[in-house]
């Protein structure tokens, strides 16, 4: 039984509250906690707290930023459109176009269906302690498509206005702190969104206070046991690692005192998720990781940075690639900081941090610095800039009409890590972390993009796929005139990873005519299936699935590329009938698994699967009784089941769970060479397909292999042979008929 929590008095936010709030700006603050304690009054959350607390919880956040009254005030009201009666007329009428604006932007989208009110308060404490987008739970489940619309919606009102973000990190900040009250599937999976969307986006803004404190309550419930395992590591250096770095503070105080540099110092506090990234992407153990032990020096200027810097390099030997100068070159985010790492006394590592106390606020709050200040032009510059910034990354929000492919791009394009390559003429380029030459030639100019046909980096020949690095130098060899490839949209080449790119190809696509788009998508969709040996589908059905009026409409969405040929697969290897959808993380098996099958009707019956055809997920399937041996599963098209005449014997059968693989004969032709077989290997072990048979046959250098692979369903089988068929003198890979 849950114990009975009182609500947090209004007092305890008052005092809370920026000094520099006048009385206006506390009145304010007053009538919306009234406002939302009304409307929340009988709503409780998981932990048996009144929901207010929450509402308290997330406005004292935005307080510890600083912000504004009235952003103060939508966070107190931030949940009431959502759960309770209040509309945003009221709040409108009660708070201005301001505050209705901000809680508008966090508000959930309200096109999904509604329980009655005496319901959706009783499932308040679910609602509220998972209230972002991604909970309705109860009375109808989750809906992703609803997810990514919403979480669209927040990002296109955080273009127009950033207060919106600032509330919805707060809001999501106070439900990770309390997500222990959640069940275990929710915990995991709202910890796993916070670490893809909801830290990289503080952390795109700049806002450390309150990206490291999602990324650590994340990884908490992500990976539980190397989180404690770092935890446990940490706490037992804990008493030794403080007197160090005491006895380092008072060396540096006096080392900095007698070359006449002012300095605050202060040991810096290590982040589990931090250490655990660094651990990853250095390969290291704990103990082997140079800043365990941190400190971090605040000084009166720049010129003191670069001073400090040279007294501690002169005292203690730097580490080789241990520094970076955030000052000169910032951070995508604005970071500046110089980072420094050095060999002290006791001949272990110690890292050092130096900025100025602006560049610490600048670290600490991020874009919420900007409203720390009360006066200043020159803060009101750097806020400008961030804004600035933060549009551009998301210029190409308007080109996205589909949800799930905006979400997506925002983690591709604005919350992945940045490189920083260089033109022939020396312009810096600041692109997300993967991208390629094609991505690079669109960001210069879109005509470039539509003609690029090859690159050179740093003075090499490179293929188009290839990743960018930082420091690179890279020049783009066009064409005079021409076109982007359809290729360029195949997520399987990785010849694109940025959406800014992507939509400008899908806009060059838009402009041809559409009986010439028509008729490459149909020809992509029918040689789609001829190659994965499909013979009968209906295109009318596929269109509706899909959301199409007609075919013509769906080949023509095909040819233009806002249709991808995956997405296709992947809707026609899902029957309508078919509840179940195939595990996407099956483990691999040597042989078929006939517990993938579910006999409609005869729950428990033996069935083994047929090897004159050789189903595999995605096909359509029947049941043949046979004596003493249960049922015997064929695809629909076999010649044995079209030709035998006990149809009494037939059974309806479906896919259930995918827990193995299935062997499927592929057929592939090309121009013989040498490490031919070779490169289809290593193609295969890179996608962990095992090859249960293999030969070989060739006649005047024609090359016909002949492979049983291993697959855990139709959508890596066409990702295979969209793979192979790109191998040098490949020239066709199919799967073969049955029969």
């Amino acid at each position: 039984m849950k114990s009975v929590i009182a609500a947090i008095p209004l007092e305890k936010l008052l005092e809370q509250l920026p000094e520099n709030y006048m009385v206006a700006d506390r009145e304010l603050v007053v009538r919306a906690y009234h406002m939302a304690e009304e409307a929340h009054r009988e709503q409780k959350r998981h932990s048996g707290e009144p929901y207010i607390n929450h509402c308290i919880a997330v406005a004292s956040i935005l307080s510890d930023l600083k912000v504004p009254a009235e952003v103060v005030a939508a966070g107190l009201l931030h949940d009431t459109v959502e759960d309770t009666p209040i509309t945003l007329a009221d709040i409108r009428r009660e708070f201005g176009d301001t505050v209705k604006l901000l809680v508008d932007g966090v508000t959930k989208l309200t096109q999904l269906p509604r329980v009655s009110r005496g319901d959706q308060h009783a499932e308040a404490g679910e609602n509220g302690n998972d209230s972002e987008e991604f909970e309705n739970q109860s009375a109808f489940g989750r809906n992703p498509d609803m997810v990514s619309e919403t979480l669209r919606k927040t990002f296109l009102a955080m273009g127009e206005d950033v207060r919106v973000v600032l509330i919805k990190l707060s809001d999501r900040l106070h439900n990770m702190r309390t997500l222990g009250h959640m069940p275990e599937h929710k915990r995991k999976r709202i910890a796993q969104e916070t670490l893809d969307i909801f830290a990289p986006l503080a952390n795109r803004l700049g806002i450390w206070q309150l990206k490291w404190e999602l990324e650590d309550l994340s990884f908490r419930y992500v990976n539980p046991e190397k989180y404690k395992e770092i935890a446990e590591q940490l706490a037992e250096r804990r008493p030794d690692r403080e007197n160090q770095l005491e006895e380092i503070k008072d060396n540096l105080v006096r080392l900095l005192e007698k070359n006449n540099i002012k300095s605050e110092i202060s040991g810096r506090p290590k982040h589990i998720y931090s250490i655990y990234k660094k651990m990853q992407k250095k390969d290291k153990a704990f103990n082997m990781l140079y800043d365990v032990r941190a400190v971090r020096l605040i000084v009166p200027d720049v010129p003191s940075c670069y001073a400090a810097l040279g007294v501690i390099h002169t005292t203690w030997r730097p580490i080789p690639g241990e520094f970076d100068d955030y000052i000169a070159a910032p951070k995508d985010n604005f970071y500046q900081s110089l980072h420094t790492a050095v060999i002290y006394d006791d001949k272990r590592p110690i890292e050092v941090q130096i900025r100025t106390q602006d560049m610490h606020l600048n670290a600490e709050y991020g874009i919420a610095a900007h409203w720390r200040y009360k006066e200043g032009s020159k803060h009101d510059r750097n806020f400008e800039q961030r804004i600035s910034s933060l549009r551009k990354m998301m210029e190409w929000r308007s080109d996205v009409s589909d949800a799930a492919e905006f979400v997506e791009s925002m983690r591709s394009d604005v919350f992945r890590d940045r490189v920083y390559v260089f033109t022939p003429r020396g312009d810096i380029i600041d692109l997300p972390a993967g991208c390629t030459p094609i991505d690079f030639a669109y960001h210069v100019h879109t005509d470039i993009g539509h003609r690029c046909r090859g690159a050179r980096i740093n003075g090499k020949l490179v293929p188009l796929y290839q990743g960018l690095k930082t420091g690179d130098q890279v020049e783009i060899l066009t064409a005079k005139r021409g076109g982007p490839s359809r290729d360029w949209l195949n997520v399987n080449l990785g010849l694109v990873r940025t959406q800014r790119a992507r939509a400008k190809i899908k806009a060059w696509f838009k402009k041809q005519e559409d009986e010439q788009n028509l008729a490459q998508g149909r020809d992509t969709l029918e040689r789609e299936l001829q190659r994965l040996g499909i013979t009968e589908i209906s295109f009318e059905k596929l269109a509706r699935e899909l959301g199409y009026k007609m075919p013509d409409e769906m080949f023509i969405a095909l040819g233009t590329g806002d249709l991808s040929i995956g997405k296709v697969i992947k809707e026609f290897s899902q029957d309508e009938e078919i509840k179940d959808i195939l595990e996407a993380n099956a483990p691999s098996a040597p042989v078929t698994s006939t517990d993938a099958v579910e006999v409609v009707g005869l729950k428990g019956m033996l069935s083994t699967m047929a090897r004159c055809c050789n189903p595999m997920p995605g096909d359509q399937i029947v049941g043949f009784v046979t004596r003493g041996r249960g049922a015997t599963i064929h695809r629909q098209d076999c010649p044995n089941v079209l030709k035998t005449k006990d149809r009494e014997r037939l059974l309806k059968v479906g896919w259930g769970h995918v827990e193995r693989t299935y062997p499927v004969p592929v057929k592939i032709k090309a121009y013989d060479r040498q490490g031919l077989m070779s490169d289809v290997s290593i193609l295969l072990a890179d996608e962990n397909i095992n090859i249960a048979n293999v030969s070989v046959n060739v006649n005047r250098s024609i090359a016909d292999l002949r492979l049983i692979i291993e697959v855990k369903d139709i959508t890596q089988l066409s990702r295979i042979l969209t793979r192979i068929e790109n191998l040098p003198n490949v020239m066709e890979a199919h799967r073969t008929n049955p029969g």
